[in-house]
This record gives C-alpha cells, sequence and structure tokens, in this order.
C-alpha cells in the first residue's frame, strides 16, 4: 500500500517540473502551416496576387469565410486573469500559461486550432466590446477564468450579441463534466439523481452552473444547497436580496434550491447529503473528514479544487466516502473540462453552430457517462474516461453537433454518424502532427527527473 507520504509527494512532482520545462520550451503552442508548400512560387497562390480572389468572394458571401480562411475550426481562449485556477487575481500576464495549455489540449484532445488571448483590462464593458471586434476571425469564444460576477454578464452580454459559440469553460465546462461524473456516480452507488440531495461548497461561477446543470438533468433543484463564504444559499439571504441585481445568480439559486431552507454552513449542508460538489478554496482541510462522517451512506465526495482538492481523496475514503473524485489528473477520478471543451467545441465548429445551448452540454454529459458503461469500466475509480481514451472525444463531438442540428442553431446540417468521422479524423490528424513533430525532435524531449 503506498504511503501518505509518497503520496503527498507525487502530488507536488508536477509543480517541481513544470517551471523548468515551461522556461525551456518557452511557450506550448505556435502557429504551422495547414496548406503545402513546395516552393517559393507557391506564395503567389497563397499570398499576392493569387489571395485576392477568396478576398472578393468573401466580400460578397461573408459566410465563405468559413471555407477559405481557418475560422471553420479555431477559437479564441480569452481571459483577464482574474481568477486563475485556484490562484485568485494574478494579471492577464500571469494567466497566460494557462491560456497556452488550454490551447493545447484543445489542439491534441479536439483537433482544435486555439489562441490564448489575455486582455489587459478587468472593465466587464471593454472586455465585452474587445471580444465582439474578434468575430470576423473566430468560429468560437472560450472565456477563462473571469471573476464572479462579472463573468455572468460578460457571457451574457457576448452570447446575446454574437454569431458564433461563446462559453465560459469554468461555468459550462466544469458543469457539463461535473454532471457525467454524478451520473455515473450515483449508478455505483444505487441511487437516483432526482432522489439525492447533493452539498456544493463553494457559490461561484462554477457551482451555480452544476446547479443549473444538476437540475436539468435530472437532480431535484429542493435537494440541494450551496454554500459561500457567508453560509448556505437559502431564502432569507438579506445580504443578496439586497443586492439581487448585482448577484443575480446567487439570488435565483437562493430561491430555486435548498427546499428545506438549511441555514448554517458547509457542515450543516453536508449533514445526512449523498453527495457533496466542492469547486471553492484550495485545501486540504477546506472540507473535514467529520463532515463527510455526518454524510448518508455510500457517500460521493467530488472535491475538485486546483491545485489542491478541499479534502485529500483517502482522508475522504477513511472518513467513509465511498466515491472520490478530484480535479487532478495523479488520482482516481479526475473531474476535468479536458474531458468536455475538446470534444464540445469539436462538434459545435463541425455544424457552424451559432452558440453552445444548455441542452448541448447535457448531451456532452450524457455522452461521456455512456461511454465509461458502454465500455464495462464503470466502478467506484473509475467514473469518467480519462484523457487518454481518445476514442471517446469524437462521441462526445457527434452527440453535440447533432444537439445544435435538432436544436436550429447550427448553420449546416450533418448526421451523427458524418459527424462522428469528421471529428476522428480532426483528433487523430492532430495527435499524429504531435507524434511526427516529437519523433523529427523538432519538438525535443526534456528528461522529468
Amino acid at each position: 500500500m503506498i504511503s501518505k507520504e509518497e503520496l503527498l509527494k507525487r502530488a507536488n512532482k508536477p509543480s517541481e517540473d513544470a517551471l523548468r520545462l515551461h522556461r525551456y520550451y518557452r511557450g506550448k503552442v505556435q502557429t504551422a502551416p495547414r496548406c503545402a508548400v513546395t516552393s517559393i512560387d507557391d506564395f503567389a497562390i497563397w499570398y499576392t496576387p493569387g489571395v485576392a480572389e477568396p478576398c472578393k468572394a468573401i466580400q460578397k458571401q461573408k459566410d465563405l469565410v468559413y471555407d477559405y480562411t481557418w475560422k471553420w475550426n479555431t477559437v479564441a481562449v480569452v481571459s483577464d486573469g482574474t481568477r486563475v485556477l485556484g490562484l485568485g487575481n494574478i494579471g492577464p500576464e500571469a494567466a497566460m500559461p494557462v491560456m497556452e495549455g488550454k490551447a493545447l489540449l484543445f489542439k491534441y484532445l479536439g483537433g482544435v486550432d486555439a489562441v490564448p488571448i489575455c486582455l489587459d483590462t478587468t472593465d466587464p464593458d471593454e472586455f465585452v466590446k474587445t471580444v465582439r471586434y474578434l468575430q470576423p476571425s473566430f468560429g468560437g469564444i472560450n472565456l477563462e477564468d473571469i471573476e464572479q460576477p462579472k463573468c455572468f454578464y460578460i457571457l451574457e452580454r457576448l452570447r446575446q450579441e454574437m454569431t458564433i459559440p461563446v462559453w465560459h469553460d469554468d461555468q459550462q465546462g466544469t458543469a457539463a463534466v461535473t454532471v457525467a461524473g454524478m451520473i455515473n456516480a450515483a449508478k455505483v452507488v444505487g441511487k437516483k439523481l432526482g432522489d439525492m440531495k447533493i452539498a456544493i461548497v463553494g457559490a461561484g461561477a462554477a457551482s451555480i452552473c452544476v446547479a443549473r446543470m444538476l437540475i436539468a438533468a435530472g437532480a431535484t433543484a429542493g435537494n440541494i444547497i450551496l454554500t459561500d463564504t457567508k453560509g448556505t444559499l437559502h431564502k432569507g439571504r438579506k445580504d443578496l436580496e439586497q443586492n439581487k441585481d448585482k448577484f443575480k445568480e446567487k439570488w435565483e439559486m437562493c430561491l430555486k434550491t435548498n427546499a428545506e431552507n438549511v441555514t448554517g454552513g458547509v457542515l450543516e449542508a453536508m449533514k445526512g447529503a449523498d453527495a457533496v460538489i466542492a469547486l471553492s478554496r484550495p485545501g486540504p482541510g477546506t472540507i473535514r473528514k467529520e463532515w463527510v462522517e455526518g454524510m448518508a451512506k455510500d457517500a460521493i465526495v467530488f472535491a475538485c479544487a486546483n491545485p489542491v482538492p478541499e479534502i485529500w481523496p483517502w482522508e475522504a475514503k477513511e472518513a467513509g466516502a465511498k466515491v472520490v473524485a478530484t480535479g487532478r489528473s495523479d488520482f482516481a477520478n479526475q473531474v476535468n473540462n479536458s474531458l468536455g471543451f475538446p470534444a464540445i467545441f469539436r462538434g459545435a465548429l463541425d455544424v457552424r453552430s451559432k452558440t453552445i445551448t444548455d441542452e448541448m452540454c447535457i448531451a456532452a454529459a450524457e455522452a461521456l457517462a455512456r461511454y465509461v458503461e458502454k465500455k464495462g469500466l464503470l466502478r467506484e475509480d473509475h467514473l469518467l474516461p480519462t484523457m487518454d481514451e481518445w476514442e471517446v472525444y469524437p462521441e462526445v463531438a457527434a452527440a453535440v453537433g447533432t444537439k445544435a442540428v435538432e436544436q436550429g442553431v447550427a448553420r449546416i446540417e450533418l448526421s451523427y454518424d458524418d459527424l462522428y468521422k469528421r471529428a476522428v479524423e480532426m483528433i487523430k490528424s492532430a495527435r499524429e502532427m504531435t507524434r511526427l513533430l516529437t519523433e523529427c525532435k523538432i519538438i525535443p524531449v526534456v528528461s522529468r527527473d
């Protein structure tokens, strides 16, 4: 049996390697040609004078930009650096490594080209204006690491004012993958999602969206209790009622959830709960062992803070939890947005969707959950696919694209089979390109020891 000291050593190893390797590679993504260049003469086609012809065609019919440029397959990953991972407001420059990492995951896991963009403004209206100006160049916008409550405002404005899909991964991405994990966790413990009492620790953008999507997926709103730094969300929260214009989403949850009007804090929210989903302050110690001990039999604990979960998995197990998940790849049951956003955008881009709806996210969650069960892999320590099970991504992409077509938000209509085939080709191509660049030592491999 692995000792706690060894587990902690393993948990700290990625952080120790990261600084050295980031300096060595000086970034994680770069631009590369998509077109063939066999001689210098080819630039007469790719640039002047030949390039004028596609320009004139697009001028006459704007949607041809999808056929003649990278727009069909490219998203911008945009942040202001005000709420980065578990680090908080660290600024746009310090946020760049995260946005680059996101772009790398987009490409490797979804075959989606992505450009990291960190904006030097914390003004929500300036942010909206700047992103809106980017619309001609991108097929989608992935908002990332923006503090609340302005992240709600920014997302709502951009979704209303842009005709390409805009989503906030910390909201919709986190929610889609968390719901997938909860669907399968409920199966493992033999409970129905609609019957379960669920505590949600934290009431930020991710938590509120998780609650909303859990309800859409079949959870009972009144059985969910959210907590923030001032306690549970309930109908008596005068601080939120008096500021409901600023904290609209929180106040809506006060009215919709917590049917028994439970007051107090995390302890009270978790008492007797079948599941706890924590998306709050990094631990350990944010969730205590005795709180887990007070949960229902066969409890489910999702401790998803990064870089350190609210409670270490082995502590939650010692306290009686049957199923434990975290946001980390070095523990079992990683609840990771990377299982969602690359494939969700793959599906949305392939039908040129105008938006990404909650129903598209639920379709992604159901596809993720179904994949594990279909493969016969569902068990306490395997709720979700891992990132190296690349075959799940085409299934999620096809499910998302199909739902977009069903909802009438797609510009082009493709069948599930066509979407699946396209996703397989794009994802295989991205992985093969990375393999070849590494094998040819164009991208050198550096020892991690």
